[in-house]
């Protein structure tokens, strides 16, 4: 058990049922967003140019958050963050249902950014609490339920879009599920209220200062180097399919699917891989076959062999980002949410930059050349990960 976490008076399957819950509802609210964007564009009349600016807003609101998660977690503490974020991320969810024009739709949308980063932030938080209470690793479990409600809340999606249930009311069924969620949840989380934080020592010098920032820093870059290659896939591999594979038009999200049910499944067997081979063996592994997987695709541009690839990519990525969020935790210099809040930022940069990044090598080369770009990316995680000072 992590000494570092303070006695906890609940037991600890029972907080992990309770933090599993909302990492699900999390995901669920999500993916329902995800699964009615094309509706939203069609009412709205959006064409793909105007779509993607609207929806740059989302993150924009996530960025915007990250410093105002990572203060007010250490003044109220992550169960109410985490209980009112939650809730104000439904309340955000339906509010995208109601916005009537482009204006309203980003101003909907920076709500719902910045709900989802403290939502993020105080549910990993929560997560690390319970963590701490075993003798194994299960962050990686939590992500996979997240992803899980992923394929829940788009196959949700996609039974209302065939009944022609408009998205206000698809929002409210979610938002709905979401109080009762809560209540039932809210009374078996951790109330980490008035634990004192773990600040370094203002006697420190700059440089010493400096120098026990440097394992937050180095599992920073390694999210940052892991979500580029995340966000790009999220973002291109169907692009890919269609015109790198010249896959069929039915079979052109295949590699897009491929990538994501291989996340899925790789985080809940990423906690057992971590606990028997270490932190460091599980993030060089991850890298390996995430550069693999995208040597794959590049090098032998055909059916399988790139569907081989994704899934193997799908691997890779799955674990890194559980694993970096329980290492950071665990800081000694910081609170775990001030700490995850600032990998989560480092990481997060990453998943913005590499899709425009992957457009712009494109734009330049060729797309395949692009996704040699994601590979290398791949291999730094490995490089980062031997180099640092991480727990075997």
């Amino acid at each position: 058990m992590d000494s570092s976490i303070p006695p906890i008076n609940i037991h600890r399957t029972t907080l992990r049922i309770a933090v599993g819950a909302l990492f699900f509802m999390a995901g669920l609210c999500f993916a329902s967003w995800a699964s009615r964007i094309a509706t939203v564009q069609q009412t709205m009349g959006l064409s793909d140019a105007a779509l993607g600016a609207v929806l740059f807003s989302l993150p924009v609101g996530l960025m915007l958050s990250l410093p105002f998660s990572g203060w007010v977690i250490t003044k109220i503490g992550s169960k109410r963050l985490l209980l009112s974020a939650i809730l104000f991320y439904g309340a955000a969810l339906v509010s995208l249902g109601l916005a009537k024009n482009t204006f309203q739709l980003i101003c909907c949308l920076l709500c719902y950014g910045f709900a989802s980063n403290a939502v993020n932030i105080s549910v990993n938080t929560q997560a690390v609490a319970n963590e701490g209470m075993y003798d194994k690793p299960i962050m990686a479990f939590f992500h996979g339920l997240w992803s899980l409600a992923g394929f829940t809340g788009a196959g949700i999606g996609t039974f209302m879009i065939a009944r022609g249930i408009d998205p206000f009311h698809h929002f409210i069924i979610i938002l709905s599920i979401l109080i009762i969620g809560v209540i039932i949840a809210s009374r078996f989380l951790y109330d980490d209220y008035g634990v004192a934080t773990k600040e370094v020592k203002s006697t420190l010098t700059l440089s010493e200062r400096l120098k026990l920032m440097i394992p937050l820093l180095t599992l920073g870059s390694i999210a940052f180097c892991s979500m580029i290659c995340e966000g790009a896939m999220f973002d291109w591999s169907v692009i890919y399919f269609k015109k790198v594979i010249e896959a069929p038009i039915a079979l052109q999200g295949i590699g897009f699917t491929a990538f994501m049910g291989t996340m899925a499944g790789g985080r809940f067997i990423a906690d057992g891989f971590a606990h028997r081979f270490g932190l460091k063996r599980t993030l060089q592994v991850s890298g390996s076959l995430t550069a693999t997987g995208l040597l794959i695709a590049v090098i032998f541009p055909y059916f399988y062999t790139a569907l081989a690839g994704f899934l193997l990519v799908g691997i890779g990525v799955s674990s890194v980002v559980p694993m970096v969020y329980s290492a950071a935790g665990k800081s000694k210099t910081m609170s775990a949410g001030v700490a995850l809040a600032a990998v989560s930022t480092i990481g997060f940069i990453g998943f913005l930059v590499g899709p425009p990044v992957i457009g712009f090598i494109a734009g330049l080369a060729t797309l395949r050349a692009s996704f040699l770009f994601i590979a290398v990316m791949g291999t730094s995680v490995v490089v980062l990960s031997t180099r640092a000072k991480l727990d075997s």
